[in-house]
C-alpha cells in the first residue's frame, strides 16, 4: 500500500511511484501520437477525414461511463470489504488476549501463538505464498510430525483453528473451565473462521471475466476513435483533450483491475505484512515476550 503525504499537493501532482501512469503510459503515448498525426496531416492537407458523428460518440461515451462507474465500485467495494475483513481480525485477535486470561498461563500462551501461526497462515494463503513458520514450532507446541506436514495441508490456517479450538474443548472435558467461558472464547474462533470464509470469497470469486474484457476493449477502442472525432474542431489542442480523457479512462481502467485484487503485492494492495506483525506485537506484549520490529514504510511503500 502507497503511504504518501497527501497535503502535499505539488508532490501528489508529480507523484509517480505507486501511481497508474507508469501502466497506461504506453498505450496513453499512442493515442496522443495517433492524434498529433491526425492534426499534421490535416494542417498540412495530406488528408482530409470525416469527422465521427457527434451522436453516436456521445451515446458511446456515456454508456461508457456508466459501466466503468459500476465497475470501478464494484472493485473498490471488494477492496474495501477486505480491509474490513482484516480490521475485524485484528479486533478479534485482541478480544482473545483478553478473555483468554482465565485460562492458566501455558494454555494461554499456547492459544495466542496459535492465533498467531493462524493470522501468518493466512496471509500466506491468500496471497498465494509460504513463508518460513519454523519459529512457531516451538512455541505452538504441536507434534513434529503434524506440523512439518502443515504446509501439504489443504487449509493449513484452518487446520490451525481447529486446533485452537480441540484445545479449548479439551479444558471444558477436564473441568478447568466452565461452558460458559467455553462458549465465550469459542465465539472468538468462529468468528476468525468467518474472517477467513469471507477472504476466501474475495480471492476465488473475481468479477465476471467477460464483463471486464468487454469493458477493458470497449475503454480502448473509444480512446482510439477519440482524436478522429475531436480532430476537425479542435485542431492544434487535439493531442492535449485527448491526452487528458484518455489518461481519466484508461487510468480507471488500470485501477479497477488492481483494486479487484485486494490481497496480492501490488502497490495499493492491502498491507497484509504489516496488519499481520501488528497482531503478533500485541499478542507478543500481553504475554510479556520481547517484540519483533514494526514494519515500516519504505519510499512511501508499505507491504
Amino acid at each position: 500500500m502507497i503511504v504518501r503525504d497527501k497535503n502535499n499537493s505539488i508532490g501528489l501532482l508529480f507523484a509517480w511511484q505507486g501511481t497508474i501512469l507508469p501502466k497506461v503510459l504506453p498505450a496513453l503515448v499512442l493515442v496522443v501520437f495517433i492524434s498529433g498525426l491526425l492534426v499534421y496531416l490535416s494542417q498540412a492537407h495530406f488528408v482530409n477525414l470525416p469527422a465521427v458523428p457527434a451522436i453516436g460518440f456521445t451515446i458511446f461515451g456515456v454508456i461508457l461511463s456508466i459501466f466503468l462507474s459500476f465497475r470501478n465500485t464494484a472493485c473498490y467495494e471488494r477492496w474495501w470489504e477486505g480491509r474490513k475483513l482484516w480490521g475485524a481480525l485484528i479486533a478479534t485477535t485482541r478480544h482473545l488476549c483478553r478473555d483468554s486470561h482465565v485460562l492458566d498461563d501455558q494454555t494461554r500462551e499456547v492459544l495466542l501463538y496459535r492465533m498467531m501461526l493462524f493470522s501468518h497462515l493466512l496471509r500466506d494463503r491468500l496471497r498465494q505464498q509460504v513463508q518460513s513458520i519454523q519459529h512457531y514450532q516451538t512455541t505452538t507446541h504441536f507434534e513434529n510430525m503434524a506440523f512439518d506436514q502443515l504446509l501439504v495441508q489443504i487449509n493449513p490456517s484452518q487446520w490451525v483453528l481447529e486446533q485452537m479450538q480441540k484445545e479449548l474443548v479439551q479444558q471444558y472435558k477436564q473441568g478447568n473451565i466452565s461452558d460458559i467461558i467455553y462458549n465465550n472464547l469459542n465465539q472468538h474462533t468462529v468468528a476468525l473462521g468467518n474472517i477467513q470464509a469471507g477472504c476466501d470469497r474475495i480471492l476465488s470469486t473475481p468479477l465476471p471475466f467477460s464483463y471486464s474484457v468487454l469493458l477493458h476493449r470497449a475503454v480502448y477502442s473509444f480512446c482510439f476513435i477519440l482524436p478522429f472525432s475531436l480532430q476537425a474542431n479542435l485542431g492544434l489542442w487535439t493531442p492535449i483533450l485527448v491526452g487528458l480523457i484518455a489518461y481519466m479512462l484508461l487510468g480507471l481502467d488500470e485501477l479497477s483491475a488492481e483494486l479487484e485484487e485486494p490481497f496480492g503485492l501490488q502497490d495499493n494492495d492491502l498491507p497484509l505484512d504489516s496488519m499481520v506483525r501488528l497482531v503478533e506485537r500485541e499478542t507478543l506484549s500481553s504475554l510479556g515476550k520481547g517484540l519483533p520490529e514494526a514494519i515500516q514504510a519504505k519510499k512511501g511503500y508499505l507491504t
